[in-house]
């Protein structure tokens, strides 16, 4: 018997063709072939344009502050004329302005790039050179590209854990010849030379604080015999690192800006579209040495529930900095524009002083102290301005400023409002904007005990902002919106009442039954992009802020039927609140629609009040909400102005672009040998490359604001022909379904619809079908068409076997009627089969797709939600058509209309979309949804 043959080897082939691609950066992925690199292309950088508009396919029917604001909320007249540039420089936003919309920049602190000596440089005048452009060698304190790489894989890209580092450096270890060693002796090794690098760093310090005030007689408690250490980095370092990093170029903003759509109205996007930026730079401005310098707006963020370290006596938890010119979709990206600046001790105490006014005055000053330390070093540039480095490589004359803390509730220090003057007894109550000198005339005219009970302030406790010019906290304070208002208001407050209600209403007994049923009605929603499941309902053992949010976007239809219509509108209010406060672009349009939804709220929670749940609603978090409409008008869209950030990922980010600036980062890490010879060629590469290019933008056309792509590979185990197709499918209409559409395809102008026609009067069709298991949308949101904050991706799935189980089947919305507003103007239907087919040598993108129509011709008045039902024929078959994918929006979400019904226990959510006689249109699966589906 002949032994068994060794078993063949494949060839490892380099990566040698780069895609250069990509909106923000270079996207810098390689590709082993021209083929790859284009299908690549295809799918991640597609040209979003069309020839011309396919044809509609038809459906069925602290010291005081020397200069303060008197009105905080309010914005004060402007001292000067702006200046008007119709057309955005380039490189502003990543995609042009519509025709009409324009931008008004301020006129003076408006960002004038300057040389070494601080002279304004006339316009486009070339940056000077990379300070490190000279050396293309040294990769210090790696030894090479390959250590650089494997540490940026390791710990950045896949965020590996020690114990994986260790093994794959042990396998890397046992494939090298002897006397070589792998990159890395282990993680110990790794995390030291990436702790090594002096790029983006920035060292800690540490300052003391301990309790000086008197002693009590007897023996003292522990926190004032403590001392507590407060660890920083030095802020202004930090910002002019952030301000310096060349992957903000064309993202980040120099100047104030009001912006207009192309209806006039305001828009608020990105941080510098506020108001607030604006009514600094006029303070600023009245210094004429400051003209043409740039804003620097500081923004910081706390959360003790995000970090804790237990120390004994002390609890620390994180310090966030981040300055308010790189856009909001630079800080939600992760891309280090957010730097851990220090850790704030929090001091500790037992239940017998927890609620000591001494301790309490102590925790608030040492609050305070710290971050009046911490920020010290600011302090100088916020008057004087200094010189810095931007992305674009320019030098630029700055000038700081304190801008907006984001903090939850507890971080606020004081319990009353600190925004206005409203009690904390009575929170709902008007109150005028607080002030630090309001504050003081507080301090000198009440005594300890009421300063504290009616207006929560500590005598003798200022905050930190009165040490710094043109700060004010209570204009500062910025409210973070997951733990303020959606773990909150909903989660704290809401879902809790709705299960007090049904225990006042049902008893113990009773209520467990219900919830029992909700959680089976929240399990039962069908699979959705983005959607997280919820297998045991909402039985978190720890709720994190990821579930308060997806429980939101499917709690509605679950609780509908088991409590009071005027609690369903109640909580229905609160989340289009919550939506319309997140979204990335908001309009004054958008700002009424928040008021409505706010006014809606309040004047609906009364049931609870009415049921016994509550007495009153004077709640810090729910009182939050009413000057959320302030607050974007000073600083722009509120959501995710804050993000968490790694020390170590901001010196590998450092280093990549420290190389890249350099020129020694133009592709993946390849071998010598191979990078010889493809240095050899590189004309050939690229102009293959751009061959590739040229191909998709041969198409003549306009970007447009949606389009659908199938999935880059075929699905295998389908007949090419159409009626075996059918067959398989259990579609036995395919065949006259498709020659349907090609006769509303090729005869654009007939007088009638193919479905008013006979089927011998359409064009017959015996080619060739390739079927795919899904489609990829890509989008801009409605609030956004400018593109502001970068286009959506969406993956719609048609598959039998959806992860080898049950078919998955995904939902759309496709276009009824352009002219008509949210749902009057759209279609639902359900894909069945996504395919494409050529015919007369034009190629037809299509769905076969099973249609839904409208319940009534208005929502629902409970959740504000349309609802929507099968379609039917005359044989009680749902009714299919086949559509063009440039019919298709996007995907649909549908969960089914449970009534006062219980869901069985063996309920599967991939029943969901079969087993229900109503369907409600989820317009909270995710904000573009809600954009649309109102």
């Amino acid at each position: 018997m002949d032994p068994p043959a060794p078993p063949i080897l494949k060839t490892f082939k380099p990566r040698q063709f780069v895609c250069h691609l990509g909106t923000t950066a270079r996207c810098r992925r390689g590709f082993v072939s021209l083929g790859g690199l284009r299908q690549h292309r295809t799918a991640a950088h597609p040209t979003v344009i069309h020839a011309q508009p396919p044809s509609p396919t038809p459906l069925p029917s602290l010291a005081p502050s020397p200069l303060p604001s008197p009105h905080p909320l309010s914005s004060p007249p402007h001292l000067y004329q702006a200046s008007v540039k119709e057309v955005p420089d380039e490189g502003d936003f990543p995609a042009p302005l519509h025709a009409g919309a324009r931008r008004v920049y301020h006129p003076l602190l408006d960002g004038v790039p300057i040389d070494a000596d601080g002279n304004d440089l006339p316009p486009n005048t070339p940056p000077p050179a990379y300070v490190n452009a000279g050396d293309t060698t040294s990769w210090t304190p790696f030894r090479d590209q390959t250590q650089f790489e494997l540490a940026d894989f390791l710990f950045r890209q896949d965020q590996m854990p020690a114990t994986r580092i260790d093994t794959i450096l042990e396998l890397w270890a046992s494939s090298q010849k002897e006397g070589e060693q792998p990159p890395f002796a282990d993680h110990i090794d790794l995390y030291k030379t990436i702790d090594s690098i002096m790029l983006g760093d920035v060292k800690w310090d540490s300052f003391s604080v301990r309790y000086t005030g008197t002693l009590p007689d007897g023996e003292p408690p522990p926190w004032m015999q403590n001392t507590y250490d407060v660890w920083f980095r030095d802020p202004r370092a930090l910002i002019l690192n952030q301000l310096s990093n060349p992957d903000y170029d064309g993202e980040m903003d120099y100047a104030p800006a009001q912006v207009f759509n192309e209806s006039s109205e305001r828009v608020w996007s990105d941080f510098m579209t506020g108001n607030w930026a604006w009514r600094q730079v006029n303070e600023i401005a009245k210094d004429p040495e400051t003209h043409g310098a740039m804003l620097v707006p500081i923004i910081l963020g706390s959360d003790k529930t995000t970090v804790s370290v237990a120390t004994g006596h002390t609890e620390f938890y994180p310090l966030y900095l981040s300055n308010g010119n790189v856009r909001n979709n630079v800080r939600r990206a992760h891309r280090n524009a957010v730097s851990l600046v220090g850790f704030l001790a929090i001091p500790k105490t037992d239940r017998e002083y927890a609620n000591d006014g001494t301790f309490r005055k102590f925790h608030c000053q040492l609050y305070h102290i710290s971050l009046t330390t911490i920020l010290e070093s600011l302090h100088t540039g916020m008057t004087t301005p200094e010189i810095a480095r931007c992305p674009d490589g320019h030098l630029w004359r700055i000038i700081f400023s304190l801008g907006p803390y984001i903090a939850d509730y507890p971080e606020q220090v004081m319990l009353a409002c600190i925004v206005c003057g409203a009690p904390a007894d009575d929170l709902d109550s008007s109150g005028i904007p607080r002030s630090h000198e309001y504050t003081c005339l507080l301090m000198d005219i009440y005594d300890v005990k009421t300063l504290w009970d009616r207006y929560g302030i500590i005598d003798n406790v200022l905050p930190f902002t009165t040490a710094f010019p043109r700060a004010n906290i209570h204009e500062l304070l910025s409210f973070d919106i997951l733990h303020q208002v959606i773990k909150g208001t909903f989660k704290d407050h809401l879902v809790s009442w709705v299960e007090s209600y049904l225990k006042v209403t049902h008893g113990a007994n009773g209520a467990s039954t219900i919830i029992a049923d909700i959680d089976r009605r929240i399990t039962a929603v069908p699979s959705f992009p983005g959607l997280r499941c919820f297998p045991d309902g909402r039985g978190f053992k720890q709720w994190t802020g990821d579930d308060s949010k997806a429980l939101m976007k499917v709690y509605l239809p679950a609780i509908t039927g088991h409590i009071p219509p005027q609690m369903v509108h109640t909580i229905s209010a609160f989340i289009d609140f919550c939506y319309l406060v997140r979204r990335s672009v908001i309009t004054e349009s958008t700002l009424q629609e928040i008021d409505d939804a706010l006014a809606r709220f309040h004047a609906d929670r009364v049931i609870f009040e009415e049921t016994g749940v509550r007495v009153g609603f004077s709640l810090p978090c729910q009182h939050s909400l009413t000057h959320y409409h302030n607050l974007i008008q000073d600083f722009g869209a509120l959501n995710g102005q804050m993000l968490l950030t790694n020390q170590r990922l901001d010196k590998l980010a450092a280093s990549r672009e420290d190389f890249t600036a350099r020129g020694m980062l133009q592709g993946p890490c390849i071998s010598r040998s191979v990078q010889l010879v493809a240095d050899r060629a590189p004309d050939l590469r690229l102009v293959s490359a751009h061959r590739g290019d040229a191909e998709a933008e041969a198409v003549e056309g306009i970007p447009v604001q949606a389009t659908i792509l199938l999935a880059k590979k075929k699905a295998r185990g389908y007949p090419n022909n159409v009626q075996d197709l059918g067959n398989k499918i259990h579609c036995q209409l395919l065949s006259s379904l498709i020659r349907r559409f090609l006769y509303d395809q090729i005869n654009l102008d007939a007088p009638l619809p193919a479905s008013e026609v006979t089927l011998s009067d359409c064009p017959t069709f015996n080619g060739k079908i390739k079927v795919f298991h899904s489609a990829l949308a890509l989008f801009y949101s409605p609030s956004d068409p400018s593109g502001i904050n970068g286009m959506h991706r969406q993956r719609i799935r048609a598959n039998p076997a959806w992860r080898r189980g049950p078919a998955r089947r995904d939902c759309i919305f496709a276009e009824k009627n352009p002219n008509l507003e949210g749902m009057r103007g759209l279609h639902v239907a359900q894909v069945e089969l996504f395919f494409s087919f050529s015919f007369h040598d034009t190629t037809y993108p299509c769905a076969l797709v099973n249609w839904f129509v409208p319940v009534s011709a208005e929502p629902c008045n409970q959740t504000g939600m349309w609802m929507e039902r099968p379609e039917f024929d005359a044989d009680g078959k749902q009714v299919q058509s086949v559509i063009h994918l440039d019919s298709v929006m996007h995907a649909a979400h549908l969960i089914g209309v449970y009534g006062e019904e219980f869901i069985p226990r063996d309920f599967k959510h991939t029943y969901s979309l079969y087993a229900f006689a109503a369907y409600y249109v989820n317009k909270y699966s995710d904000a573009n949804a809600h954009e649309i589906a109102f």
